[in-house]
């Protein structure tokens, strides 16, 4: 191994070991997670919040194990890959190792520490994004129509991890229109290149097409409940704050594409940013969306750095464009991350009520971030559906009918009672439901705002209330856990007809 090779293990094993530095062993896996993980005992060619990529490294998951520790390994594993792929972006442009260490350092400590601790299919699009942009890259460098066929292969499977990336061809297209790269488009290997993404994309638009397609349902749903609270100019402030520490990079990149020749090749990068944000600005998209745009711009910008600094006196300044990042993302991390229990969080909040990120989706102030109050109050929810799951009678079926994806997918991941399984009339788990058995008795886990009715109870010989999420901390605060015992009416027709008037509001 000579010594590049050993400075980019060193700092991919940095990233792995951070990931997991980055939470407090009192968190509980994310709600979004569960749903995930879910996926892999469901597997299919699409679902109704995501496409398919999620489910198979879930499935990766169920075989190593079903630990928590794998569940952090992926998203880990795809910011390594990602700063892999700059790495070698900056070998191709003929960068030194200061360029390629500093690059690095910046990608390490920036808000991609964020997205990776979560097993979401975020990790994957920022890395389907960077790959895309890699490829590129090298088809300009080397003309070679191999990088526009891998350039196609990094669409097809970004499309079938996240629709997203559809906004990063919608960016490019112009991009290249405004640029010399604009020959691109007399080439007959560009549109074979997009017949074979669209190849690797079509099981799931078949999918789509067969289940009359659900993302239009979940977009719409996306829209009225979530992006309705996000304000156009917030989209465009958060773009600043996700490489904070090393924005000063990413400037210098913009700058190089027009004043360092040998990069004035490469100005479709600056356009197809600049066209890519005009788009989700446009749309109220989260701000998060577009950071798949940058990682590629570290390349440059690292590198132009070098150059600027290449005289003597550049010596003393380079250690300090390595310290800042890393600075920076030690002074923000106790607001930015769960390296602490909620209360030092709150601790925290109040001495800097200013910096928490604690806007949720329904646009609102609340104590804890959003993503921290989704990791919380999991655990306890499942052991009392365990609980109650031992009061029923071990040789009658006993159905677990939850509220949310969340509560159905961590009683699944958490609990102790063997084959036992949560479902829920709420995202993908509609389709999941099992009424080939006769249901006996029915455990309700309800948020606090519904709570249990008079006519449930009355279905049933027999009711208790088990418990309540007792944690103040997380989002499932005062959810309910109710359990049914002795049906007296056809449970199973009831659900099947929720379930099929669920599946037509699908439809709509």
């Amino acid at each position: 191994m000579n010594q590049r090779n050993l400075f980019l293990f060193g700092f991919i094993l940095i990233k792995f070991i951070l990931q997991y530095l980055l939470i407090d062993s009192g968190y509980d896996l994310h709600r979004d997670e569960y749903l995930h993980l879910d996926q892999a005992h469901h597997l299919a060619w699409g679902y109704i919040s995501v496409p398919p990529v999620t489910s198979w490294f879930s499935y990766l998951i169920y075989l190593l194990g079903y630990t928590e520790f794998w569940v952090k390994f992926f998203p880990a594993l795809f910011g390594a890959l990602t700063i892999m792929l700059v790495w070698k972006a900056i070998e191709k442009l003929g960068g030194n190792l200061y360029a390629k260490s500093l690059a690095a350092i910046c990608l390490i400590f920036s808000s991609l520490a964020r997205l990776n601790i979560l097993f979401q299919p975020n990790s994957f699009d920022i890395l389907a994004w960077t790959f895309v942009f890699f490829s590129l890259l090298s088809y300009i460098q080397t003309g070679k129509n191999k990088w526009l066929y891998l350039l196609g292969v990094g669409v097809g499977f970004g499309f079938l991890n996240k629709y997203n990336i559809a906004f990063q061809v919608l960016g490019l297209i112009p991009a290249l229109l405004l640029t010399s790269e604009r020959k691109i488009f007399k080439n007959p290997h560009l549109y074979a290149a997009f017949g074979l993404a669209f190849l690797i994309a079509l099981p799931n638009l078949i999918w789509q097409v067969q289940n009359d397609f659900p993302v239009l349902w979940h977009m719409r749903m996306l829209s009225q409940y979530q992006l309705v609270n996000v304000n156009r100019f917030d989209f465009l402030n958060d773009q600043f704050f996700f490489f904070f520490g090393s924005i000063f990079i990413l400037l210098l990149a913009l700058i190089s594409y027009f004043t360092y020749s040998p990069f004035r090749k490469y100005q479709v990068f600056f356009w197809a940013t600049i066209f890519t944000l005009a788009i989700f600005t446009y749309f109220r998209a989260k701000g998060y969306y577009a950071i798949g745009l940058y990682p590629i711009h570290f390349a440059f910008g690292a590198m132009y750095l070098s150059y600027l600094l290449r005289k003597s006196w550049g010596n003393y300044l380079k250690p300090v464009a390595m310290i800042i990042p890393i600075g920076l993302f030690i002074l923000a991390a106790p607001i930015s991350y769960p390296i602490g229990n909620p209360e030092y969080l709150k601790g925290v909040q109040s001495r800097h009520p200013d910096l928490m990120e604690n806007r949720w989706e329904d646009g609102e102030i609340h104590d804890l971030p959003q993503d921290f109050a989704d990791m919380l109050g999991w655990k306890e929810l499942a052991g009392k559906v365990d609980l109650a799951n031992s009061k029923a009678p071990a040789d009658e079926y006993t159905i677990i009918i939850c509220d949310n994806y969340g509560q159905a997918g961590a009683i699944n991941f958490y609990t102790k009672t063997k084959g036992l399984q949560a479902v829920t009339m709420n995202a993908d788990y509609v389709n999941w439901i099992d009424l080939s058995r006769e249901i006996k008795n029915v455990i309700l886990v309800r948020e606090v705002e519904d709570g249990v009715s008079e006519r449930e109870i009355s279905f049933f010989e027999k009711s208790e209330e088990i418990g309540i999420v007792t944690d103040p901390n997380a989002r499932e605060f005062g959810t309910i856990i109710h359990l049914l015992l002795g049906t007296k009416t056809d449970i199973n027709g009831i659900l099947a007809a929720e379930i099929e008037e669920k599946r037509s509001e699908l439809r709509e």
